[in-house]
């Protein structure tokens, strides 16, 4: 026998056990787990002594820029610094040009990243209303991970691009969908059986209290925070679980960012309502009060909150209120991020660091090295419909694993970061725990922080 990789004397975590064993694989698959030497050549051979093995970790929310504004980032240098932050596996928001709307979008979007993957990739379906309606069953046939809608947005009439901060007296401007249109994306959600996720925050309240709060000429990030409050966050979460609770849709929050968010998916989830909820890392590692020292780099949307809310989600994390964690990486220049906090776009680099930030607190006893397994492998993968394919380490499972080193320390540097925007709201921290080897399909993609293997990642499909 001849394998095309084997993984010796590491340990392998699972959501509620750890064992050593070797890791034989064949044909991008684990083919063997077992303490015995098996006879035949290696291709390739991982020495993971001291190591944890864990599932190929996966990043569901990232924004690639491409194509469109690839200038900040595309996908070969996005899937790299995924590769470098020790994940295995991303999903790609639909937002794109074209958007991924309907199958001859997703399949030019298809076309378009596989020949730039250096991991592997599922792609997200973008919900318009009844612009769209008519196309996500086919959609969800042709093999979308899930299907987001930007709650509140405004899109052009002629690229379908989403619009932010949207004014009546815009042209060839699609004006928000009413509650009325938004329940029909949930019935029709509701007969893919895939996941509809959304972005919860109410544009009416934040359209108002922006104008009110960027009157008073005020450029602190307190006075910024009044103008998309948890409030924002709170009433389209009410409404969203009110459809769900109809329609029996598959919701799903995305970025909770607030306290009452936590609460109202808990007690949603204890009534029976199909809903699940994610959260970032910015709104575990940040509150308001790192604004000063960290700038403007911290602005994303939903915003970065009060230490109560950082609690509250901590403790969603811990009881499994929240599933899972992702990175909601979306670049920007440097440029684009100094200026006025009112008009700087919002987003930063995060597929790099997430891994990184979670292992270091297990570093810091906020977390069991078991439970990152969960939130960052296992949880996604059966969230998506993609387990045991992904996010597991067993016979016949897909060969995408992280190798990680608990006693590794390193420092998060903007200027090392693999994205071409490298805005991040981590330079300087300090953290132990690291991914030091990301193995896609059964091959090295990056070992000890390079990059060492080009694109072979693959479309991922539920």
């Amino acid at each position: 026998m001849e394998w095309d990789h084997v993984i010796r004397n590491g340990q392998i975590v699972t959501p509620s056990d750890m064992y050593e064993a070797n890791i034989y694989i064949k044909n991008g698959k684990i083919s063997a787990i077992t303490k015995d030497v098996l006879q035949g050549e290696a291709r390739e051979v991982t020495d993971a002594s001291g190591k944890y093995i864990l599932p190929g970790l996966i990043d569901t929310h990232v924004h690639s820029r491409d194509g469109g504004s690839t200038y900040k980032e595309d996908f070969f240098t996005s899937t790299q610094a995924a590769a470098a932050g020790g994940i295995t596996t991303i999903f790609e928001m639909p937002n794109t040009f074209p958007t991924v709307n309907n199958v001859e979008n997703f399949e030019k979007q298809v076309n378009n990243l596989s020949k730039k993957a250096h991991v592997n990739f599922g792609l997200w379906g973008i919900c318009l209303g009844d612009l769209n309606n008519d196309d996500l069953k086919s959609l969800s046939e042709a093999g979308v991970i899930g299907f987001k809608y930007f709650w509140g947005y405004a899109v052009n009439k002629h690229t379908f691009q989403l619009v932010y901060n949207y004014s009546e007296d815009m042209k060839d401007v699609i004006p928000p969908c009413d509650d009325g249109e938004v329940f029909s994306m949930f019935e029709e959600v509701a007969k893919t059986n895939k996941t509809f996720a959304i972005h919860a925050e109410n544009s009416d309240l934040i359209h108002r209290l922006t104008k009110k709060y960027a009157a008073s000429d005020k450029n602190d990030y307190d006075t910024f925070l009044k103008s998309r409050p948890s409030l924002a966050e709170q009433l389209t979460i009410q409404t969203a679980i009110a459809m769900a609770k109809e329609t029996g849709a598959k919701l799903h929050i995305l970025h909770v960012s607030s306290a009452e968010g936590v609460h109202l998916i808990r007690e949603a989830q204890k009534e029976g309502i199909p809903i699940t909820a994610e959260t970032c890392p910015h709104y575990l590692f940040l509150t308001n009060e790192d604004y000063e020292k960290i700038g403007p780099a911290m602005k994303v949307y939903p915003l970065v909150k009060r230490k109560k809310d950082q609690e509250a989600i901590w403790e969603g994390i811990l009881d499994g209120t929240i599933s899972f964690v992702c990175s909601d990486h979306a670049p920007h220049t440097a440029e684009e991020k100094d200026g006025d906090l009112w008009s700087i776009p919002a987003g930063m680099c995060g597929v790099e660091t997430i891994a990184p930030l979670m292992l270091n607190a297990v570093s810091e006893n906020r977390l069991t090295i078991h439970q990152v397994v969960s939130l960052l492998s296992e949880n996604p993968a059966k969230q998506f419909g993609v387990f045991p394919q992904k996010g597991t380490i067993q016979v016949g499972s897909d060969a995408d694993i992280t190798i990680v080193d608990m006693n590794k320390r390193y420092t998060i540097d903007r200027d090392k970061l693999h994205s071409k925007g490298k805005v991040t709201a981590y330079h300087g921290f300090q953290i132990k725990g690291m991914p030091i080897q990301t193995i896609v399909n059964g091959k090295t993609v990056m070992k000890d922080g390079e990059i060492i293997s080009g694109p072979t990642g693959q479309l991922v499909t539920s």
